[in-house]
């Protein structure tokens, strides 16, 4: 680019239209640019201490140079400062107060200052353009956008947009890919960020998003709205198993998104590096859809736990493999595709477990009801796991059980209750051992069995009660269970995240917050009696 500040008056304008076109930018934003280029260069030659001013004519190219000088009666800064009578000889209208204009001549700028406002002009406008980037892009976070590899620099691929630049980093690239630079490619748009350095547009390939964009590029019935990508789960370059449903009856949802001969779903496996794609039918029912996203494994029985958001899956024993898949890659994506965490077991492990807990649950009622195993047994064959279920069901309901009268459900319903008072002596005795206070046991929704496990894990006040946020009172523990593939019998792996301290409670968000604000409730109550010592102390 030349020197705006020595270019005549059509090549400054020519200047700032090339600059603009070739930038996509406001003309005027590279015109306000040369005039702030010009200010700084010509205060480096009458001095910084002065107020100068220029304006570059956008339509005729003529500049004018001029300082800022305000009237006083005496002078104390002569740089941007003018007595009246100086002032009137430049303006006659001048009097104590104003600011008025003084004319400079052009100046003939040597070669660094010309470089300066070069290199003043080239920072305003690349800012324009980051910001022209920015309002371009920022709105288009979802989109799937095609770009031209520019570099591949630590790993991450750095991808041009045409009047961008955007990053697809290392994790989300499909694994195994190999960019070349020079080559085109999609990706789809995660986010798009404001940064000093300019926007910064994160791309990805990996993202489900990305694959479900496709399908819909593909498949004009999803593009249409009539069939509906409902969940979707990847594990990029290897396996992926979306969930699709149609609006339109007559349409078959997974036929239209395979397409003639697979047509349509191998334009998408080809984009993603042979990924391979379960196509699946969604339904509302969580069973249905459980069984469906664990194909191709067939599924004995399905048993949910809405409350730990938790499925149980029995598949028969030579079935159990295919259920788990490689590397436990089946259930990992129905997992994610269900947004539950499914635990698979074969029919003899859950008939196992069904024994164990029967056994258990008969043991604790035989001793806890002092009755005897047939009884105890018919109790858990009509559904009862706990004490409270039997001390609190309809005195009516009970009586209707086989082989039961009203005066045997009413000699149960006691014996619950005091085995129900019994327990909770034990742990009030429990409590008071570990040192926890009182007061606690006045907070709301807290049992005995409760104040036993905050005791155990150092929580004794009300004070170290109301210390903790909700979340680390009442935070349900994640338990994963996986299974690894082979010949050789499944073994079970557990990892937990650490949850609540009352986290096996399955108290709810609104019980926990109530409890925390109650522990904390003498905090303000101390308040005023020590606003009341203050004032005292000061009279």
């Amino acid at each position: 680019m030349a020197s705006p500040i020595s270019a005549n008056r059509a090549e400054l304008l020519a200047i700032a239209t090339s600059v603009a076109t070739e930038k996509m930018i406001d003309k005027e934003i590279v015109i306000e640019a040369m005039e702030e280029a010009i200010q700084k260069s010509a205060r480096n030659r009458y001095g910084a201490e002065n107020d100068i001013r220029a304006k570059l004519d956008p339509r005729t190219g003529d500049l004018r140079l001029w300082r800022v000088v305000e009237v006083v009666e005496e002078v104390e800064d002569y740089f941007k400062q003018v007595d009246l009578k100086a002032a009137q000889k430049l303006d006659a209208d001048a009097k104590l107060g104003d600011f008025i204009v003084d004319p400079l001549p052009p100046v003939d700028l040597g070669r660094i200052d010309a470089q300066s406002a070069k290199q003043v002009i080239f920072q305003k406008v690349r800012d324009a353009e980051r910001d022209r980037q920015y309002e371009e892009f920022k709105d288009r976070a979802g989109e799937v956008v095609t770009g031209v590899i520019k570099s591949v620099e630590f790993g991450h691929v750095i991808v041009n947009l045409g009047r961008a630049e955007g990053v697809i980093r290392r994790d989300q690239q499909i694994p195994r890919e190999v960019a070349r630079v020079g080559e085109r490619v999609r990706a789809y748009i995660v986010k798009v960020e404001r940064q000093n350095r300019g926007p910064q547009i994160f791309l990805s390939r990996s993202h489900p998003e990305f694959m479900k964009k496709l399908f819909a590029q593909e498949v004009p019935e999803i593009y249409d709205g009539i069939i509906t990508i409902q969940a979707a789960a990847r594990d990029p370059g290897s396996r992926a198993k979306i969930g699709v449903i149609s609006r339109d009856s007559s349409i078959d949802p997974v036929g239209a998104c395979v397409g003639m001969k697979g047509s349509r779903v191998q334009a998408v496996v080809q984009e993603l590096q042979g990924e391979k794609i379960d196509i699946i039918p969604w339904s509302e029912d969580t069973a249905t859809f459980v069984v469906n996203a664990l194909q191709p494994a067939t599924v004995s029985r399905v048993v949910i736990d809405e409350e730990e958001s938790r499925i149980e899956v029995v598949v028969p024993d030579d079935q159990l493999s295919l259920a788990i898949g490689r590397r436990g890659q089946n259930v990992r994506l129905a997992s994610q595709l269900t947004g539950s965490q499914i635990d698979i077991m074969t029919e003899a492990e859950s008939s196992e477990k069904r024994q164990k807990e029967f056994a258990e649950r008969s043991k604790m009622f035989e001793e806890e009801l002092d009755v005897d195993e047939t009884l105890s047994q018919l109790l858990v064959a009509e559904g009862f796991s706990e004490l409270e279920e039997v001390a609190y069901i309809e005195l009516a309901e009970l009586a209707t059980i086989e082989g039961f009268d009203e005066e045997l459900a009413e000699e149960l319903q006691s014996r619950a209750s005091e085995a129900l008072d019994r327990r909770e002596e034990a742990s009030r005795e429990a409590r008071r051992a570990l040192g926890v206070e009182d007061a606690l046991a006045e907070m709301p929704h807290l049992t005995e069995a409760m104040l036993v496990t905050l005791g155990k894990a150092g929580i004794k006040t009300l004070d170290d009660l109301a210390d903790l946020a909700t979340d680390e009172l009442i935070a349900k523990k994640r338990v994963e269970q996986r299974r690894r593939d082979g010949s050789a019998p499944a073994r079970r792996e557990r990892t937990e995240d650490k949850g609540g301290v009352l986290g096996e409670y399955s108290l709810s968000e609104e019980q926990g917050n109530e409890i925390i604000m109650a522990a904390r409730a003498h905090w303000f109550d101390d308040e005023p009696n020590e606003e009341a010592a203050d004032a005292d102390s000061s009279q």
